[in-house]
């Protein structure tokens, strides 16, 4: 049985046609934001942020008016330019697996908005999300009946997670951070523990266009009385993270691949790796999530699981790799199909598909298989550098538009004259519809029997194709992403 029949007959049972309807409208509602939005004029990094200064200082404001929803629970706050959507859904599956009830917000959502608010692994509800957008668009109306200004898009999903989080009465929160951290409206949050994945060269227009001025804002998450925890390589980078740290006043927690983790060889379509200590045995195997560049991300989130203050979270060891066991995690070196196979990661930046591509020519399943390549980046990101990095590996290669609200796509010729430019000589199709170049690069497959298609490049190409294999609506009405069979 298909997973799309799994998941019809699975949701027939468990919702209304009113439901989703209602869910649709409070998408719609605050969609709107988006699309009434005006984009400022001023792009200096001194006018950058000082706009974000303004709306983290409205954000509390609104919070306040809410009666702060964000506060009353322990929060484990997760920052960071590659590895932090992965790493925090790890760490909040191993506090449910610990018996805590625990919410997750990650962004962004690849194909339902509900996605961002997780309980237990679950997405809330339609009717429950449609309840949520109801009582912060009147508390809005009221806002601006006194005199407020008009919330983003981004300042109402705050009050949405932590209106969600605080209904749901949870016991911990795990937050993602949207981009940066120091001006991020998640930053608005006061951690229990603060964590930082890696840093590398992205949103570079409004972080920087170095690595220690990206560094600079990613360690702004880190606060007074929260440990920190890391897995930042660069030596510039953790220089800034750790004096971040000393200047808060709390330790510094470094992952480190060959020192406090190693990455053992994949089994049964799962990363394996255990954790290694100053003059201790290494740790039992665990695993992760498919990908081997999931081994640090799983290690970082046990590091964040055991820097969390006793008095507060016990987890015991059992609980971390039951967690881990079931951490599953959409779009990221997700597998839809076998025949021919179908790999979705939504690899986004250059650091990301640097680690991609690694992990492709290590895999020994994809050893003699002719890689197609479907590729869509978003017009902000370094698009040039992320398609050379794919051309060595790419057999035949499809470009395409990441579609999504108000962020353009890069052009699908202008990524074809850049694979051009990097040496690229085989098969390429341009296909500005996502999904009618995913068709091409299955027609591709079928004449060429032991092919693997790779869609990557961006977070909303992924969800801009997956509803073939996982519809948006079931998604909604299912709660997970996921068929349950």
């Amino acid at each position: 049985m298909t997973p799309t029949r799994l998941m019809a007959q699975s949701t027939a049972m468990r919702t209304t046609p009113s439901a989703l309807a209602r869910y649709h409208e409070a998408v719609a509602r605050t969609d709107a934001l988006i699309e009434r939005a005006n984009t400022p004029e001023g792009k200096s990094p001194r006018e950058i942020r000082d706009r974000a200064v303004l709306r983290m200082e409205r954000v509390r404001r609104f919070l306040d008016l809410l009666g702060n929803p964000h506060r009353g629970y322990p929060i484990v706050h997760v920052g960071g330019t590659s590895g932090k959507g992965s790493t925090s859904t790890a760490i909040a599956a191993i506090l449910t697996a610990a018996g805590y009830r625990t919410g997750l917000h990650t962004s962004p959502y690849l194909q339902a908005a509900s996605e961002k608010l997780q309980i237990d692994g679950r997405l809330i509800g339609p009717d429950d999300f449609a309840d949520l957008v109801d009582t912060a668009m009147r508390a809005h109306e009221r806002w601006q009946a006194a005199g407020g200004e008009r919330l983003t898009y981004g300042e109402i999903w705050i009050a949405l997670l932590a209106l969600s989080f605080t209904r749901e009465r949870v016991d911990v929160a795990v937050i993602e951070v949207g981009a940066g951290g120091r001006f991020d409206l998640t930053n608005v949050v006061q951690p229990t523990v603060s964590v930082v994945t890696t840093v590398g060269l992205d949103h570079t227009v409004t972080l920087g266009g170095t690595i220690p001025e990206i560094a600079w804002h990613k360690a702004g998450i880190i606060k007074a009385g929260a440990p920190a925890v890391t897995a930042v390589s660069d030596a510039s980078a953790l220089k800034i993270i750790q004096a971040e740290a000393n200047r808060a006043g709390v330790p510094l927690i470094h992952v480190a691949a060959g020192e406090t983790f190693e990455t053992l060889p994949p089994a049964g379509g799962r990363t394996r790796w255990r954790e290694r200590r100053r003059g201790a045995e290494p740790g039992p195997v665990l695993t992760a999530p498919p990908g081997g560049y999931q081994s640090v991300n799983a290690a970082t989130a046990v590091a964040a699981i055991r820097a969390l203050p006793s008095d507060i979270l016990r987890v015991p060891e059992d609980a971390i790799a039951r967690g881990l066991a079931t951490t599953r995690i959409p779009g990221r070196f997700e597998t839809v199909q076998e025949h021919p196979r179908v790999i979705l990661d939504g690899a986004h930046n250059p650091e990301k598909v640097a680690a991609l591509v690694t992990d492709l020519s290590a895999r020994s399943d994809l050893t003699g298989k002719r890689l197609i390549v479907v590729v869509g980046v978003v017009e902000a990101k370094q698009h040039a550098e992320m398609v050379g990095l794919l051309v060595p590996y790419a057999d035949s290669l499809v470009v395409t538009l990441a579609k999504v609200l108000a962020k353009p796509g890069t052009d699908a010729s202008v990524l074809a004259d850049e694979a051009r430019a990097a040496g690229f000589t085989g098969p390429l199709a341009v296909e500005s519809d996502a999904k009618a170049a995913l068709d091409v690069a299955l027609r591709w497959a079928e004449h060429a029997p032991e092919s693997v298609i790779l869609v990557t490049g961006s977070l909303y190409l992924v969800g801009n194709v997956r509803s073939r294999w996982y519809p948006d609506d079931a998604i909604v009405l299912q709660r997970t992403p996921w068929p349950t069979g």
